[in-house]
């Protein structure tokens, strides 16, 4: 299955800010450039985005978490999906 990979070190939020609703949930679909989510390092917000369309299977790290450089976000489920 493919993964979403962190591309910087940081905290990574699932939602746009506190309070507010989740970008996408597990078992939603998406396409490609969709947001899943947003790595947060010295205050500067980049959105990472889906590479490919699909399910999201999973998130492999939890809301508020350090990421890395290269660590898995989130599972894409490709197989099967129309």
């Amino acid at each position: 299955m493919p993964e979403i990979i962190s591309p910087l070190p940081g905290i990574f939020y699932r939602r746009p800010g506190p309070g507010k609703d989740p970008f996408v949930e597990p078992g939603q679909r998406i396409e490609v450039g969709q947001t899943l989510g947003i790595v947060e390092i010295m205050k500067q917000f980049t959105e990472v985005q889906a590479d490919v369309s699909g399910v999201v299977e999973s998130f492999a790290v939890e809301e508020g978490a350090m990421v890395n450089p290269g660590d898995v976000l989130a599972v894409i489920a490709t197989e099967g999906v129309q």
